[in-house]
C-alpha cells in the first residue's frame, strides 16, 4: 500500500538527507502515519518505545514543545517540508487572452475582417471598373479607394481591444479570488506550545515536532500522534467516508489525521507530518491538484461513458429539495486504505460528486436572458445580410442588367464581405456579452467592499442571495450580545448575593472547593490575560463562559493559575468535556488518599436535577429535596434569568476509597448524587448597535429569530432588549423540547404541516439543540405557506452548527468565536462576530441586484436601438448608418465601461426601506420595461429623423447610397455622434430603476461612474475629430457638436416625461428575465446535467436540441439492450438490476417503474463525506432519510 500511495508524490516530497539531525526520517514518519489503531501503537512501541521516545527522536518536549528558535524551525522545514499544499497554477494572461479569442462572434468578425483586408488590395483595371455597376464606380479620389484596407484593420484592432479588456477582467477576477483565498488561509491560526508558552501561529508555520493543543471544533492542520487527550472524539468522515465519531486514546488509537474535525474533547498532539506528506496532502497530490490535467480530462471522459450507461434506468424521485449550493468539502473524499485501487478511486470520486452546484439565481436569470437576446440578434443579423445581398443582386444584375464579368468578381465579393461584416456587427451589438461581466464586476466589487464591513465572503453568490433574505436565524451569544461575560450574581451557602460577594462572607471550606473546581474544571486553554492598554478590561481568551468563572475567582481574590501550576493538565484523571447533549462539563481528580473528586459545571436546571445535597451557610452539606429544588428555581434561577442572566450551576462529588474505582464509562451513574456548591448568574450585555440593526431588518421585511441554547427566561429577556420581541406582538417563544413535541406526529416523524403552524410566529427558540436549529431552518426553507419562498440566513459558531449553516441559503460563521468546522460550512465569515454586519451584507446583496438591473436597463436600450437602426438602415440605404468599427466602440461603451460604471454604485440606506425581492422576481420589472421602450422610441425617432432628413436640416451632403470605398460623410458622423451622446446621457437615467425623478442623487459618491462618463465623452470627441477613415468620421464644427449634445441631453428630459406616466396605466408592459424554474427542467435533462459540477443555464438553452437527439439515441439503445437481454436468456429485470447496482450516485431508495416490466430497485450506498451526509440527508427517527435533490431554480 505504502509504495503505491507514494508514486504520485515523489517530486513534491522533500528527500530526507539530514537523517543524522533527527532520530527518524521523513519516510519513517510517513510510514507510521499510514497505520491505524493497534498496528500504529505496535509500531510506536517497537520503533520508539512510546510517544515520549518519539518526542525525544524529534528533539521536542511533550510539555514545553519546541524551543521556537528560528534556526531550529528552518532546519525542520528543510528536512520535513512546510505545511503548505501547493495550489494549482493560475492561468497566465496569455491563456486568458486565448480563451477570450474563442468567442464565436469575435472569430466570425476576425475572419470577415481578414477577407475584407485581403480583397481591399485588389484593384481591377480602371477601364473595367465602370462595368462593375453603379455602386463600384464613382470614386474619383484614388487615395480614398486605396484606404479601403483601413476598415478591415480597424475591425481587427477593435477585436484586439475587446479581447484584451475581457482577458484583463478575467485576470483581475482570478487575482482577487486568490487574494481572498489566501486571506481566508491567513485568518486560520492554531494553538501550539513553544518554549513552554502557549501561542497561536498561522497554520502554514506549523512544523514537524510542534506540540499542538487541540480542542472541540478544530480542523486539524496536520497529522500527529496524541500525547494527552480528554474524551477526544474525531470526525474522520472527510477521509474515510464513515460518519461515526472515532474515539482517540493513547491506549487504543492515538493517530490524528489532517483535515479531520475534533467534535468533542481536547488534548495535545505531536505533529508528525505536514503539507504534502500529511494524509490530506497525499490525497491532494494523488488527485493531481498541481498537475496531470490531461489525465483528468481522460478520466472525465471515461466517467461520462460510465454515467451514460448507468443513467438509462435512473429516474430520481424523493423529496426534491429546491436548491442548494454545493460547498466543496475540504479535501477530496476518499477511502484511506484502497488508495491504490483505481475502482475505489472512481467510486469515491463519483460519490463526492453527488451534490449539484447551482450557479447563483442571478447568474441563472441573466444567462437565460442573454441567450434569448442573442438568439433574437442572430435572426436579425441573418435577415440583414440576406436583405442586403438580395437588394445588391437585384439592383446590379436586374435593374442595371449587367453581366457577371470575371474581372469584377473580387469587387462583388468585397460587397458580400461588407454585407457580412454589417450582419456580424449587428450580432455583436445584439449579444449582450457585458452581462456576465457586469455580474462579475458587481460581485467582485461588493466582496472587496464587504471586507471593510467585516464580511469575508467565501462563496460569491452568497453576496447576492443575501439581498433576497427574508429570515435570519441568529445565535444569541456573541452575535446579539458582546460575548464578554462576567459573573454579576451568585447563590452561595443558601444566600443569594445580588452582586459579587466579598470573600470574607463565604465560609472558607466552600470557597476552597469552589475555587479548586473553577480552576481545574475550565479548559486549560481558557485564561484571563492582563489588558492590552492600561486601564482597559482584562482580555478573555478561550471559552467566554469559562472566562467569566475564572474572572469570578479573581474577584474573590484567589488566583486560579497557582492551582493550575500545582495540577497541570496531564494530572487530570478524567475529563468529560462539554457537548450539546451533556450540557455540562466534569473533571475528575485523584486525591492523595486514593479517593476521587469530580467537579461539574453546567446549565443550572439540568445540573440541579442531579444534585442531592447542597452546601449550607456554615460550610456543611445538607439534603437537597425536589421541593427545595423547585424553591431554588423560583427564588434564584428565574429572577436571574428574567434579568437576562445566564445561570450556571457549580457542583462536586466525592468517590470514597472504600467503594473502589467507579466505572467511568457509565456516565449516568457518575453524573448523579452531586453536591451543589453555587449557582452563578452571568451577564453578557447586548451589543449597543444590535437593537438598531434589528429595527432596520424588520423595516426591510426580514424576520429575525433567535435560536439559543440558553434558558427560555434569559432568551426572552435578551430578545426583548434587542427588539426581536415587541410588546403587543403575537409571537411564540418556546423551548427545543416543546418545539419537537409540536412538530412530530404520533410516530415521532417530523411533519412539514406541523412546522408550518409554528414557524411564522416563532421568534425565540430556547434550550435548542443543533438538530432543532437544522430542523427549523429546513422547515422554513421547504415551507410553501407563504407565496414567496423564504430565503433563510443562519449564524453559527459551534461545530454542531455545521449542518444548519450548510442547509441555509446563506450561512454566516463567527470569525472570532467560530470553530473551523463552522467556518468551513459557511458562505460568509463575520470577522467581528457582530449582528449589524449582517445588515450590511443585506444592503450589499440588494445593491448587487439593483446594479445589474441598472446595467440591463441601459444595455437593452442601446441594443434595441442599435439593432433596429442597423437593420432598417441596411434595408433602406443598402448600408448600415453605423459602421462596424463604430458599432464595436458603442459595444465597448455599453458593455465594459457601463458595467464598470453602473455595477460599482455604492449602496445606500434607502435599499433597506423596501421588502425583499424574492427568488422569482424578474430582472426587468414593468417600470424598467417602460423606461427601456420609452427611451428606445425617443432615440429611434431622433436617429431616423437625422438619417433621412439630416442633410436638409444641417444643409450638408447626404451620406446615403455612397459607393464602396467612398470616404466618411459629415451626415453619418452626426448620426453616429448623436447616437453615442444619447447613450451617455441615458447612462445617467439608468442609475434609477424604481421610477425616481432625481437621477443625479448621490452621483458624486461614485467616482468610477463620473470618471467613466467623462472619459467616454473625451474619447468620443477624439474619435470624431481625429478618427478619420478608420472610424468613418469627419471632424464636426462646434455648431454641429452643440446640436448633437442638445439631442443627447434630450434623453434626460425625456426620462422625466417617462417617469410621469404611471406604470399601472400601461397594461401591455410585460416583465422579463425570469429564472429557470425547477419544474421547467425535465428529469432527463437534469440527468444530462449531472456530468457538470454546475448547472449552466446558457448551456441548457443551447443544448436543448442536442438533448432531444441524445434522448432518441438513448431510447433506441435501451430497446436494443432489452432485445439482447432476452436473446442472451437473462431476464430484463436482471439487466436493470445490474445497471442500478453500478449507480453509486444514488444516496436513497429509488423506485424505478419502467414500461415493459415494473421493477422496484433499492440501492443504497454510503455518501462520500459525512459533512455531505449532514447536508444531503435529514435523518428521521423512523430511520428513513429524506434526500435533497440539488435542482436549479
Amino acid at each position: 500500500m505504502a509504495n503505491n500511495s507514494y508514486s504520485g508524490v515523489k517530486n513534491s516530497m522533500v528527500e530526507a538527507n539530514h537523517d543524522g539531525e533527527f532520530g527518524c526520517s521523513l519516510k519513517d514518519l510517513r510510514a507510521l502515519m499510514e497505520l491505524r489503531g493497534a498496528e500504529a501503537i505496535g509500531k510506536i512501541g517497537e520503533s520508539y518505545e512510546d510517544v515520549q521516545g518519539l518526542c525525544n527522536r524529534l528533539k521536542t518536549s511533550p510539555i514545553d514543545g519546541l524551543s521556537g528558535q528560528p534556526g531550529d524551525i528552518e532546519k525542520r522545514k528543510t528536512v520535513f517540508g512546510e505545511n503548505l499544499i501547493p495550489p494549482k497554477k493560475p492561468k497566465t494572461f496569455l491563456q486568458l487572452v486565448w480563451e477570450a479569442l474563442q468567442d464565436v462572434t469575435l472569430i466570425i468578425l476576425e475572419v470577415a475582417a481578414i477577407v475584407s483586408l485581403g480583397l481591399s488590395f485588389y484593384r481591377p483595371p480602371d477601364a473595367d471598373r465602370e462595368n462593375c455597376g453603379r455602386a463600384a464606380g464613382g470614386v474619383e479620389d484614388e487615395t480614398e479607394s486605396e484606404a479601403g484596407w483601413i476598415e478591415g484593420a480597424a475591425i481587427l484592432l477593435s477585436v484586439i481591444c475587446v479581447v484584451l479588456v475581457t482577458a484583463f477582467n478575467d485576470w483581475s477576477k482570478e487575482k482577487q479570488f486568490r487574494g481572498l483565498q489566501s486571506r481566508i488561509e491567513q485568518e486560520q491560526k492554531f494553538t501550539v506550545v513553544r518554549g513552554g508558552q502557549v501561542i497561536q501561529i498561522p497554520v502554514a508555520e506549523i512544523v514537524v515536532g510542534d506540540v499542538a493543543q487541540i480542542k472541540y471544533g478544530d480542523l486539524l492542520p496536520s497529522d500527529g500522534v496524541l500525547i494527552q487527550g480528554n474524551d477526544l472524539k474525531i470526525d474522520e468522515s472527510s477521509l474515510t467516508g464513515e460518519s461515526d465519531l472515532v474515539k482517540k486514546t493513547l491506549e487504543k488509537d492515538p493517530m490524528l489525521l489532517s483535515g479531520t474535525h475534533v467534535m468533542e474533547g481536547s488534548g495535545k498532539m505531536l505533529v508528525t507530518a505536514i503539507g504534502v506528506n500529511s494524509q490530506t496532502g497525499i490525497i491532494f497530490t494523488l488527485l493531481g491538484s498541481a498537475e496531470d490535467d490531461e489525465e483528468e480530462e481522460e478520466e472525465k471522459k471515461k466517467e461520462k461513458e460510465e454515467k451514460k450507461k448507468q443513467r438509462k434506468n435512473k429516474k430520481q424521485e424523493g423529496a426534491a429539495e429546491n436548491r442548494k449550493k454545493a460547498k466543496a468539502q475540504d479535501g477530496a473524499a476518499m477511502e484511506m486504505q484502497p488508495l491504490n485501487s483505481e475502482e475505489a478511486d472512481a467510486e469515491e470520486r463519483k460519490k463526492s460528486n453527488t451534490s449539484k452546484k447551482e450557479k447563483s439565481v442571478l447568474q441563472g436569470k441573466l444567462t437565460k436572458l442573454a441567450v434569448q437576446i442573442g438568439k433574437a440578434g442572430l435572426v436579425m443579423s441573418a435577415i440583414t445580410v440576406i436583405i442586403l445581398v438580395v437588394l445588391f443582386v437585384v439592383d446590379t444584375f436586374w435593374i442595371q442588367n449587367l453581366p457577371w464579368v470575371k474581372d469584377c468578381t473580387p469587387i462583388y465579393i468585397q460587397f458580400f464581405v461588407k454585407f457580412f461584416i454589417i450582419g456580424v456587427t449587428v450580432l455583436v451589438v445584439a449579444v449582450p456579452e457585458g452581462l456576465p461581466l457586469a455580474v462579475t464586476i458587481s460581485l467582485a466589487y461588493s466582496v472587496k467592499k464587504m471586507m471593510k464591513d467585516n464580511n469575508l465572503v467565501r462563496h460569491l453568490d452568497a453576496c447576492e442571495t443575501m439581498g433576497n433574505a427574508t429570515a435570519i436565524c441568529s445565535d444569541k451569544t456573541g452575535t446579539l450580545t458582546m460575548n464578554r461575560m462576567t459573573v454579576v450574581q451568585a447563590f452561595i451557602g443558601e444566600k443569594h448575593y445580588k452582586k459579587v460577594p466579598e470573600p470574607e462572607s463565604i465560609p472558607s471550606s466552600i470557597l476552597d472547593i469552589l475555587i479548586l473546581g473553577i480552576a481545574v474544571n475550565c479548559a486549560y486553554t481558557t485564561k484571563i490575560m492582563p489588558p492590552e492598554k492600561e486601564g482597559g478590561l482584562p482580555r478573555q481568551v478561550g471559552n467566554k463562559t469559562e472566562c467569566s468563572l475564572l474572572g469570578f475567582s479573581n474577584d474573590l481574590k484567589r488566583d486560579y493559575q497557582t492551582i493550575r501550576n500545582e495540577i497541570p493538565e496531564e494530572k487530570l484523571y478524567k475529563v468529560y468535556t462539554f457537548n450539546s447533549v451533556r450540557k455540562s462539563m466534569s473533571t475528575v481528580l485523584k486525591m492523595a488518599d486514593g479517593s476521587f473528586r469530580m467537579f461539574s459545571k453546567g446549565a443550572s436546571e439540568i445540573l440541579l436535577k442531579k444534585c442531592y445535597k447542597v452546601m449550607t451557610a456554615n460550610g456543611e452539606s445538607k439534603v437537597f429535596r425536589p421541593r427545595d429544588r423547585d424553591d431554588m428555581v423560583k427564588k434564584v434561577i428565574e429572577p436571574m434569568a428574567s434579568e437576562g442572566l445566564r445561570t450556571i450551576c457549580l457542583a462536586y462529588r466525592d468517590f470514597p476509597v472504600s467503594e473502589g474505582e467507579p466505572d467511568w464509562d457509565n456516565e449516568n451513574d457518575i453524573l448523579s448524587g452531586l453536591t451543589c456548591l453555587s449557582v452563578v448568574g452571568i451577564e453578557d450585555p447586548v451589543r449597543p448597535e444590535v437593537p438598531d440593526a434589528i429595527k432596520k431588518c424588520q423595516r426591510a421585511g426580514i424576520t429575525v429569530r433567535m435560536v439559543t441554547g440558553d434558558n427560555i427566561n434569559t432568551a426572552r429577556a435578551i430578545a426583548t432588549k434587542c427588539g426581536i420581541l415587541l410588546p403587543g406582538d403575537d409571537f411564540i417563544c418556546i423551548e427545543g423540547k416543546e418545539f419537537n413535541r409540536r412538530i412530530r406526529n404520533e410516530k415521532g416523524e417530523i411533519e412539514q404541516e406541523r412546522i408550518d403552524k409554528i414557524w411564522p410566529k416563532l421568534r425565540v427558540l430556547a434550550r435548542s439543540s443543533p438538530t432543532d436549529k437544522h430542523t427549523l431552518v429546513k422547515g422554513i426553507i421547504d415551507s410553501t405557506v407563504l407565496e414567496k419562498r423564504q430565503v433563510v440566513a443562519v449564524t453559527g459558531d459551534g461545530t454542531n452548527d455545521g449542518p444548519a449553516l450548510k442547509k441555509a441559503d446563506v450561512g454566516f460563521a463567527m470569525g472570532i468565536a467560530g470553530t473551523d468546522v463552522a467556518k468551513e460550512a459557511s458562505d460568509i465569515i463575520l470577522t467581528d462576530d457582530n449582528f449589524s454586519s449582517i445588515v450590511k451584507a443585506v444592503m450589499w446583496g440588494r445593491n448587487v441586484y439593483d446594479s445589474i438591473s441598472k446595467f440591463l436597463q441601459f444595455q437593452l436600450t442601446v441594443n434595441v436601438v442599435a439593432v433596429i437602426v442597423a437593420f432598417t438602415g441596411a434595408c433602406i440605404t443598402q448600408d448600415s448608418p453605423l459602421k462596424a468599427v463604430q458599432m464595436l466602440w458603442v459595444n465597448l461603451i455599453m458593455d465594459t465601461f457601463a458595467s464598470l460604471a453602473l455595477a460599482t454604485e455604492p449602496p445606500t440606506e434607502a435599499l433597506l426601506l423596501r421588502k425583499p425581492y424574492g427568488r422569482n422576481k424578474p430582472l426587468i420589472s414593468r417600470t424598467m420595461m417602460k423606461n427601456i421602450l420609452g427611451q428606445g422610441v425617443f432615440q429611434l425617432i431622433t436617429i431616423f429623423t437625422l438619417l433621412f432628413a439630416g442633410e436638409k436640416i444641417f444643409d450638408i451632403d447626404s451620406g446615403r447610397n455612397a459607393p464602396l470605398h467612398a470616404g466618411p460623410s459629415e451626415h453619418y458622423t452626426i448620426v453616429f455622434n448623436t447616437f453615442v451622446l444619447m447613450q451617455l446621457f441615458n447612462e445617467i437615467n439608468a442609475r434609477k430603476i424604481h421610477g425616481e425623478r432625481n437621477v443625479f442623487e448621490g452621483i458624486f459618491n461614485n467616482l468610477i461612474f463620473c470618471s467613466i462618463v467623462f472619459g467616454t465623452f473625451i474619447i468620443q470627441i477624439v474619435i470624431v475629430q481625429f478618427g478619420g477613415k478608420p472610424f468613418s468620421c469627419v471632424a464636426l464644427s462646434l455648431d454641429h457638436w452643440l446640436w448633437c449634445t442638445f439631442l443627447g441631453f434630450g434623453s434626460l428630459l425625456w426620462g422625466q416625461v417617462i417617469s410621469s406616466i404611471p406604470t399601472s396605466r400601461l397594461k401591455f408592459l410585460k416583465s422579463a428575465g425570469h429564472g429557470t424554474q425547477k419544474d421547467e427542467i425535465p428529469d432527463e435533462e437534469l440527468d444530462e446535467l449531472d456530468d457538470n459540477d454546475e448547472i449552466d443555464h446558457a448551456e441548457r438553452e443551447l443544448r436543448r436540441g442536442q438533448i432531444l437527439w441524445f434522448r432518441g439515441l438513448n431510447r433506441i439503445q435501451t430497446q436494443m439492450d432489452v432485445v439482447s437481454a432476452f436473446q442472451s436468456g437473462t431476464s430484463f429485470q436482471g439487466a436493470l438490476r445490474r445497471q442500478a447496482s453500478n449507480s453509486s450516485q444514488q444516496q436513497h431508495d429509488v423506485t424505478n417503474v419502467s414500461s415493459p416490466t415494473h421493477v422496484a430497485l433499492s440501492t443504497t450506498t454510503t455518501t462520500a463525506t459525512a459533512a455531505n451526509t449532514a447536508s444531503a440527508t435529514v435523518g428521521y427517527p423512523g430511520g428513513e432519510c429524506i434526500p435533497q435533490l440539488h435542482l436549479p431554480l
